[in-house]
């Protein structure tokens, strides 16, 4: 069969399109998909790829991404480490429901009761950014009331809730809910499927960043 040189050109077109095509679904761009955190921030374990989420029970869009965040985390691999840290941007109200989540964490009542406190101030509106109404609310869920009280008013708690806020100051983040992983990157995107899809390229490229060992 003669040589076409013309069908070799279009062959050869068809493949720089396709390939041209499939370049912006690998690629990822800074300031879109990503931010880059400026200085970057120290991670608690170098050898493993950290993830923190940071979220406030009282953000509504925290509470529809939690069962996102909670089935993409149980996907990840050994060597990531995700942690959740709760911010009050200098509210009140928000600092309180920071120290629920601390002080849930502390009575070992966290796993069970996480999802149950965005359900119950957004979706059966209870109130829960005061200590009195929390105290109650955590009681009728089966929280010791001793357990609960001592914790929540501790010294312990509240250097955890002042250290929250002193995290999402260094990581520039300005609103919930954010993924940053590593100490470097800043998850983007339209949407929280965007967002975690994102996020599972970053830690991706925070993975092949790490020292051969």
């Amino acid at each position: 069969m003669p040589f076409d040189r013309r069908r070799f050109i279009h062959a050869l077109s068809g493949i720089a399109v396709s390939f041209a095509l499939a370049l912006p679904a690998q690629a990822q761009t800074v300031g879109k998909d990503y931010t880059l955190i400026s200085p970057p921030q120290p991670t608690e374990n170098p050898a493993k790829v950290e993830v923190l989420e940071f979220f406030s029970y009282g953000c509504s869009h925290c509470a529809e991404f939690y069962p996102l965040l909670s089935a993409w985390a149980a996907k990840q691999k050994p060597d990531v480490v995700i942690k959740k840290t709760p911010v009050s941007f200098g509210r009140a109200a928000w600092a309180n429901i920071a120290k629920l989540y601390y002080t849930l964490e502390v009575t070992g009542d966290l796993a069970r009761l996480d999802g149950e406190a965005f359900r119950a101030i957004h979706g059966q509106k209870v109130n829960l950014f005061e200590e009195r109404a929390a105290t109650e609310w955590a009681v009728k869920n089966g929280v010791d009331q001793k357990k609960f009280t001592e914790a929540f008013n501790s010294f312990g708690i509240n250097s955890k809730v002042r250290r929250g806020d002193q995290l999402q100051q260094a990581y520039k983040v300005d609103g919930v809910p954010a993924l940053v992983i590593d100490g470097k990157y800043m998850a983007g995107g339209e949407n929280f499927e965007q967002m975690l899809a994102n996020a599972d390229k970053l830690i991706a490229k925070a993975r092949a960043e790490k020292p051969v060992k």
